[in-house]
């Protein structure tokens, strides 16, 4: 391992458990691990795959401007994150998580990520910030300055970030952690682990996850990372998962991994994330690049993000070529490979907005040949979270 690349509190675990290690957002990190990515793939469908997911960035976003624990304090911070990100966050209930995206002036997605406002009333106030982890580094530096004297923000460096997906994921962590089995989905809640432990020590659980499937995300103190990550894996349905089932799983869902399907160019419009904006930021504006996301969604975007189905068994990778079937170039495949789940190729990128309808057949080149395509739509396997 390069001295230079950074490790989970899980690496030693990673390890025992025969991951093999790969470079990754500058972490050393279990692509697979012996079972291989296939079967892991179709054990997370099937059962319980549990993930390492702590080189993500976690912190905590106060604001500075009145007294934490009113209503009065949330509006505070809720209107400091909206000045950088296009959701809504003011009618954010307590509890409850939203996904969106930090924003350039010109429109551009500079990052995705997960927004959560505490349940508890002595925390409002605060919100709760996960971002990816390649860009956390320039994530909090862009939130701190333009926030400077607003709100104060906290990394949570001595956190762990677990996850746990798939169908049987909520009877597992239903068992380890009482009560959290019945959260729906995009709501956080924190729980005291290890039971009854006498530093009041808490975890905390969200019903999300980046798979399609039901799961959870378990925020935990580094000290016990390793601990819950073991109660977890002696679960009869949970086994490790890498990062390259993890891709596929998030492929067939149609998710966008940031610097591939979304970039500093895209707009949440091409992106195809348009319920990213809140309804009423819709209405305002307000936000970064608000003029240019607007009027794209009024009039429809140039190019858009789009699943692709490739015919015969060839997967097309990132970087491919897309040509109408006059050999028109029309845009480049983002992310694909073999959906194992769907039992086939699949792939997503950007084509020109009047070739974006279902159906359409395109072609993609692949070492020089042309393989016939259709756009299709996505997710390409159902989504199964969990609504209550």
């Amino acid at each position: 391992m390069s001295e230079s690349l950074k490790t989970t509190p899980l690496n030693e675990l990673h390890r025992s458990l025969g991951g093999k290690m790969v470079e990754f957002a500058g972490y050393d990190m279990p692509v697979q691990y012996p079972m291989g990515v296939l079967k892991e793939h179709q054990h997370t469908r099937e059962n319980a795959g549990l993930f390492d997911v702590s080189h993500m960035g976690q912190a905590f976003l106060t604001t500075l401007e009145t007294k934490i624990g009113t209503p009065e304090a949330h509006e505070k911070i809720a209107a400091a994150i909206e000045t950088l990100v296009p959701g809504e966050i003011k009618k954010l209930k307590q509890g409850g998580m939203r996904y969106s995206v930090l924003l350039n002036d010109d429109g551009g997605i500079l990052d995705d990520l997960m927004i959560t406002r505490p349940i508890r009333d002595e925390n409002q106030g605060t919100l709760y910030l996960v971002v990816n982890a390649a860009m956390k580094e320039q994530d909090f530096a862009l939130i701190e300055q333009k926030l400077d004297g607003k709100a104060k923000l906290e990394r949570a460096e001595r956190r762990a970030l677990l996850a746990i997906q798939g169908p049987k994921a909520a009877d597992v962590v239903e068992r380890i952690i009482p009560g959290a089995g019945t959260q729906t989905f995009m709501t956080m809640r924190p729980y005291p682990w290890p039971l009854n432990n006498a530093d009041g020590m808490k975890v905390l659980v969200s019903r999300c996850g980046y798979t399609g499937e039901d799961g959870f995300e378990i925020s935990v103190p580094v000290g016990f990372a390793e601990q819950l990550a073991k109660v977890l894996l002696a679960e009869p349905e949970v086994e490790p998962i890498g990062l390259g089932a993890r891709d596929s799983l998030r492929l067939e869902a149609g998710l966008c991994l940031y610097g591939h399907d979304l970039t500093p160019e895209t707009s949440p419009i091409e992106g195809n994330i348009g319920f990213a904006i809140g309804k009423r930021r819709r209405e305002e504006g307000g936000f970064p690049g608000a003029e240019r996301i607007l009027r794209e969604r009024e009039e429809g975007p140039k190019r858009l993000r789009v699943g692709i189905l490739p015919e015969g068994r060839a997967p097309a990778r990132e970087g491919a070529e897309i040509q109408s079937k006059d050999g028109k170039t029309i845009g480049t495949v983002t992310s694909g490979g073999f959906g194992p789940t769907f039992g086939g190729p699949i792939a997503m990128g950007f084509v020109e907005a009047n070739f974006s309808k279902t159906g359409t057949e395109i072609n993609l080149i692949v070492r020089g040949k042309a393989l016939p395509a259709k756009i299709a739509d996505m997710p390409f396997v159902p989504q199964r979270y969990y609504r209550g």
